[in-house]
């Protein structure tokens, strides 16, 4: 279950000045445009509160960041982009315009930062039981079904919390009457790349909590998952730290730049990592809400203290790691209420929640209501959305046809509900499961639906 909210922080003393109309921000400055998007950044205005984006003087997009991308636009075309700032007391006038023009081709956004460059446009993400059983069953490594894009084996687990030193071993046969040999399960592996999926070591879960508090842990965390992902052939990393092992030391208030010594260590380790294999590494993130989406609110222990030291503790990995980061997939169950962009609560379990969820990393943040720390809007095809295959996977199961409401939303801007999306993104990655397991205990509803959705 997810960690309780965090306290909230004392009111700000009445009084004050009036707000006051923001001023008009300086020109947006164009990235590099796609054959479909022009990705806009400008400076932050103070006192502004949110951003709208114009193209060719219509309203494109509302963003709480100092950066967007503008989508589902036309190729080798040239757009005009202007901006303007918002608060509670109105509307800047727009800023000068910059002018893009798109790229030549269809309409293909560009690959992931990380590796998985030849991933499907629309994936199915899924954990494997490959260490445990539970109610769910085991399944071997060569039954899993083609559905399923990318595969990550679930656990690495470390000697002792602060160790560092990663091992994972197949289920033993006590557990498992039918576990395959570790040759057939290697040899399964490889039919699955030569098939073009992704097989993936996942590190943490549940019960394997990982605390790299020492640069002799970060360096052991190195040797050791270099070992496992050469033993068996893999692709890359998930991390999937839960618990306690994410949390920020007091004063260390800034997502930007982290000083706690477990975050640093770790985005050193995964650095380390990707510098080793290359390009093609593949790197996947999957933490609870707790850490990602609350620090909307509330980052660490907060300025005054007494703030569950864990609140947003992922914000600083993800960012720090964005440019290597091949898919998120934020785990929407097992999660408390969590306030969205348009301030109000959502709860797990509906397309709602999802669509507020998702919506924060596709738009950006500020980080414990902070303008001038702003987490930035991750680029569509690096977001999936993270779910339990069955109502026995998880709390916070979500019926098939909420699932696809909330794709639908994500990806056209139609059924979206009582929520107001900041844009519409039709390169959104796809979705995650816990688990292959329990998607084939319930019957294999959670893939046949993915299967069958229509993304255009």
């Amino acid at each position: 279950p997810a960690p309780p909210p965090a306290a909230p922080p004392p009111p700000p003393a009445p009084g004050g000045a009036p707000v006051q109309v923001p001023a008009a921000p300086a020109a947006a400055t164009a990235g590099t445009p796609t054959a479909s998007a022009v990705p806009l950044s400008w400076p932050a205005v103070p006192g502004a509160t949110g951003y709208t984006v114009y193209r060719d003087g219509a309203k494109a997009l509302s963003t709480s960041a100092t950066s967007a991308t503008v989508t589902g636009l036309a190729a080798a075309t040239a757009y005009r982009f202007q901006v303007t700032a918002t608060n509670s007391a109105g509307e800047s006038p727009k800023s000068a315009a910059v002018t893009a023009t798109t790229a030549p081709g269809g309409p293909v956004d560009p690959p992931p930062g990380g590796g998985g460059d030849d991933l499907p446009a629309h994936a199915l993400v899924g954990y494997l039981h490959a260490s445990f059983a539970n109610g769910s069953g085991y399944t071997r490594m060569a039954d899993v079904p083609d559905s399923w894009d990318v595969i990550n084996l679930a656990f690495g687990e470390p000697t002792s919390v602060t160790s560092g030193d990663i091992r994972f071993a197949l289920c033993p046969k006590t557990e498992c009457p039918n576990v395959e040999s570790a040759a057939e399960f290697k040899a399964a592996i490889k039919a699955k790349q030569a098939a073009g999926k992704k097989v993936l070591i996942s590190i943490g879960g549940q019960n394997g909590q990982v605390r790299l508090a020492s640069t002799a842990a970060r360096d052991a965390f190195v040797t050791s998952v270099s070992k496992i992902i050469d033993e068996y052939g893999l692709d890359g990393l998930d991390i999937d730290f839960e618990g306690h092992s994410l949390s920020l030391d007091t004063g260390d208030t800034d997502f930007r730049n982290p000083t706690t010594p477990v975050i640093t260590h770790l985005i050193s380790a995964v650095k380390t990592l990707k510098a080793r294999y290359g390009a093609d590494f593949v790197l996947t993130m999957a933490p609870e809400t707790f850490f990602v989406q609350l620090g909307y609110q509330f980052y660490g222990s907060g300025p005054w203290g007494g703030q569950d030291p864990r609140a947003g503790a992922y914000l600083p990995v993800i960012h720090a790691l964005r440019d290597d980061l091949t898919l998120l997939h934020v785990q929407d169950y097992n999660s408390g209420p969590i306030m969205g962009l348009d301030n109000q609560y959502h709860s797990m379990g509906g397309a709602d929640f999802h669509i507020a969820m998702t919506d924060m990393l596709l738009t950006g943040f500020p980080v414990a209501g902070n303008t001038q720390r702003v987490f930035p809007a991750l680029r569509p095809e690096q977001v999936a959305i993270g779910l339990p295959a069955t109502p026995n996977a998880g709390n916070g199961h979500t019926p098939p046809a909420e699932v696809n409401k909330a794709l639908d939303c994500l990806t056209k801007k139609v059924n979206c509900g009582s929520y107001q999306t900041h844009g519409a993104w039709p390169a959104l990655r796809g979705l995650m499961s816990w688990s292959i397991n329990w998607d084939r205990f319930g019957g294999g509803e959670f893939a046949r639906n993915f299967d069958a959705y229509r993304w255009n």
